[in-house]
């Protein structure tokens, strides 16, 4: 938008009209200005899909595999289409900015919300991040960078103050933000934590290097609740202020200018910057525009979303392993056996404020059984339970004691307990109920048919008084404080309270929970069962005989809500329960035992060199079980590679503390992290970063490098590929370099780009990597900026980080 109408807009505004936009009008819209023509604009959590304002089952949304499982698609143009997609489903549902893409680092394996995060390095995330920003601004939508900078794990997030040096942040943590400035996205979140003594809301680095050495020219915006004053984010690059009202800015902001503490020029920038937005989304009358249409269709369950989604679940499966096991046949097998619980109710989204609720969801177990429908008989044996805490209730065994619909009933009582309202829903979690000024108790209730008799757990979770009973007897009642100031915990994850209690009839029964609405306790009340587990050793010896029959065996283990999740950073890396003795007895009595992990980030595979195949699906979204048997019977290669470094054991892990000590937490691993950290430790990681196998072989030529570049100049790698196997394939040419005798603190080895090829069988491709200058460049801290070390470096050439076939040097000259 032409700067100069900005700048008439601006003049139409007084003091109090301007600072009233740079804070939301509500939870998920900014304010509307009708002097200068500006609609509220709506914003919508991502990256897993685009919710919308209401956390609401009804209402729908495309789930796409995990932000992890884009990370190892290594494919730009297919990660631009899934942000097409996004922009698609935002339009739809009337959003102007979508909350994504988080361009966080996977630091350390415990990081608890790695499943929303790309990868472990700054340039694959860079690169994935600026991808997903073209595709979802290409349509009119505003993309958002998150969480800016160094929000890498959970523990402690809403106050821990990270220290890392200029060095560190600028070469790892902040580089793929820069990347994202680049690419053009239109607005950059503050996250909740501070850096080296600031808070992110009031950090100097928003001024410096954001809006100055970038020349970001968009809108910072406060994570959901992250600022907590006036007068410093005002004095910073803080924009806007989320959520509103009644934010700590406005009236206190007003003041803060009247009295001289903040200059009004500073009002005055922040307001630039969000008409400037305004007119890029079409916000505003004066330069309202229809957005520009977007090949993804809008309808929930579209034929050309479902095949979208479909297709990027097989392309970031993982193949960790193969032993000749896959792909499968269809036409040889008469029995197959599938196993675990997570075959028939995978992850197919982390937990936390970025879930949505999918229009379906194909199972692994529905997927095989429709790709082999007619061809062979499939069992499934769910083995032992995982020993986790009961999930929300659904539409499974319970039904609406009013209508006899399956679901639930919510009602709002006033506080004589007289129903203010009523309706059925589909879920027994419930995060922003209809609550009007008179309510004073939220119910859930559902008439449970027992698919099982015997002790069966009951939970809920919430914040004030709760109540819940069972057929009229009363299971739980207390008081539950709220303790915690983190959004994602209050409202939309709060702690579960169960208790178990015996079940001894099929006929339906009335659960019911009611929870007190009181300040400061959140809205979200959660209403969950689950029927008692198996025993595990007899639940074990049966997947085992199930195994022992069948001509081959696909068994689903994975992670579960409770250790992936935001708000929480995990423990360990064991997939938990009986998952791993599941996985080894299987395998042991049946050699096509074929492995399937479903976890948004690393877990430990104790049983990987005992199973006929590894695959990795990642969280996929809703199309995992088409999209996993496209891969299983061979009718898709598996083409994703790792974006993060997977350890044998956890102790194996260079770097895995993530939990702040005083309320500090050091990154003093520096700029090793990732790949980087196992190759200056000399440990061998179980699985590398970038590894990933197909249905194919390769053989690589001599790659074609320079010997020489002047400093300030990219230089490219071509690299000859043979597919050797019988099938087409897709290979991924990654290119690193060294500098063994630098000056100053480099990685032993550092990923430098990529490029991908297919090829037919016997057939030659040429794999033509792009390497930037800035790869080859440091952050000087003594001169406080970009310098790059004239000197030989080593170029390497392979499929990962720890398989390299070729190597050269290449001579950087001094710039004149």
């Amino acid at each position: 938008m032409d700067e100069d109408v900005l700048g008439r807009l601006l003049e139409k505004l007084d003091l109090v009209q301007k600072v009233r936009l740079l804070s939301g009008a509500t939870t998920w819209r900014t304010a509307a200005e009708p002097a200068v023509g500006l609609r509220e604009m709506v914003t919508s959590d991502g990256p897993a899909g685009v919710r919308g304002e209401a956390w609401d089952e009804r209402l729908t949304s495309a789930l796409l595999p995990s932000a992890s499982a884009i990370g190892a698609l290594w494919d730009e143009g297919l990660t631009e289409e899934l942000g097409g997609l996004l922009a698609s489903e935002a339009v739809r549902k009337g959003v102007d900015v979508v909350l994504a893409p988080t361009l966080n680092l996977h630091r350390t394996p415990l990081g608890g919300r790695h499943f929303e995060c790309f990868s472990e390095d700054p340039v694959l995330t860079g690169r994935t991040g600026a991808a997903l920003i073209r595709g979802i601004q290409a349509a009119g939508v505003a993309a958002t960078a998150k969480h800016f900078v160094a929000n890498d794990s959970e523990t402690g997030r809403m106050h821990v103050d990270v220290r890392a040096s200029a060095q560190v942040l600028r070469e790892v943590y902040l580089a793929p933000f820069e990347a994202a400035v680049e690419a053009g996205v239109w607005l950059v979140m503050a996250g909740y934590n501070g850096v080296n003594g600031a808070t992110m809301t009031a950090s100097p680095l928003l001024a410096q290097p954001l809006k100055g050495d970038w020349g970001f020219d968009g809108v910072v915006v406060s994570d959901w609740g992250a600022l907590r004053s006036a007068r410093e984010p005002a004095l910073a690059a803080l924009d806007l202020a989320m959520p509103g009202p009644q934010g700590p800015w406005e009236a206190s902001l007003v003041r803060a200018v009247k009295d001289g503490h903040v200059p009004e020029e500073a009002v005055d920038e922040k307001v630039r910057r969000l008409l400037r937005l305004a007119g890029r989304v079409g916000a505003l009358a004066a330069d309202r525009q229809p957005r520009t249409p977007v090949p993804a269709p809008a309808p929930d369950g579209a034929d050309r979303t479902r095949a979208l989604l479909r297709r990027t679940v097989a392309a970031g499966c993982v193949l960790l392993a193969n032993r000749g096991v896959l792909p499968l046949d269809p036409g040889s097998l008469a029995k197959v056996a599938v196993i675990g619980v997570h075959a028939a109710a995978p992850r197919v989204q982390g937990g936390g404020s970025a879930g949505v609720f999918p229009p379906h969801v194909v199972t692994p177990l529905d997927g095989i059984r429709a790709r082999l429908d007619g061809l062979a008989e499939v069992v499934h044996v769910p083995g032992p339970g995982l020993g986790v805490p009961p999930a929300p209730l659904g539409t499974d065994w319970c039904a609406d004691p009013r209508s006899g619909k399956p679901g639930v009933l919510l009602r709002l009582l006033d506080g004589a307990g007289r129903e203010l309202h009523a309706e059925h829903r589909l879920s027994g979690t419930q995060l922003e109920p209809p609550v009007g000024p008179a309510a004073r108790t939220v119910e859930i209730s559902a008439l449970v048919r027992p698919p099982a008799t015997g002790e069966w757990t009951f939970g809920i979770a919430g914040f004030g008084r709760m109540s819940l009973t069972l057929g009229g007897r009363t299971l739980l009642d207390g008081a539950f404080p709220c303790t915690t100031d983190d959004p994602a915990v209050v409202h939309v994850n709060p702690p579960l309270h169960t208790v178990r209690a015996a079940v001894d009839t099929r006929e339906p029964v009335l659960l019911t929970a009611r929870r007190e609405l009181v300040p400061g306790a959140g809205r979200a009340t959660i209403l969950a069962a689950a029927p008692p587990e198996p025993e595990p050793v007899a639940a074990l010896a049966e997947a085992v005989r199930a195994a022992r029959d069948a001509d081959a065996v696909i068994v689903v283990v994975g992670t579960t809500e409770h250790t992936e999740t935001e708000g929480h950073d995990r423990v360990g890396l064991s997939l938990g329960g009986h998952q791993d003795a599941l996985v080894g007895a299987v395998a042991a009595v049946n050699p096509r035992t074929i492995a399937v992990v479903n976890s948004g980030g690393p877990v430990e595979l104790p049983w990987r060199d005992g199973a006929g195949a590894v695959l990795l699906t990642w969280f996929p979204g809703q199309e995992a079980g088409t999209g996993l048997a496209d891969v299983l019977f061979g009718d898709t290669e598996p083409s994703g590679r790792l974006p993060t470094t997977w350890a044998a054991a956890l102790a194996d892990a260079p770097v895995t503390d993530a939990r702040p000590v005083g309320g500090r937490l050091a990154y003093e691993e520096g700029v090793h992290i990732g790949h980087r950290a196992w190759l200056l430790s000399g440990r061998e990681p179980a699985y590398w970063f970038g590894h990933g196998l197909g249905y194919t072989t390769w053989e690589y030529g001599a790659a074609d490098a320079p010997s020489e570049v002047v400093a300030g100049s990219p230089f490219t790698v071509r690299v000859p590929v043979l597919n050797t196997g019988a099938r087409p394939g897709r290979e991924v040419v990654q290119v690193y370099l060294a500098r063994p005798e630098s000056a100053v603190e480099r990685p032993v080895r550092w990923f430098a780009g990529y490029a991908a090829v297919r090829a037919e069988p016997g057939t030659w491709a040429t794999a033509v990597v792009e390497v930037p200058a800035r790869a080859l460049r440091h952050w000087s801290e003594a001169e406080e900026a970009w310098c790059t070390e004239p000197g030989p470096y080593r170029v390497m050439v392979g499929r990962s980080a720890g398989d390299l076939s070729w190597g050269g040097t290449l001579e950087v000259l001094e710039a004149r």
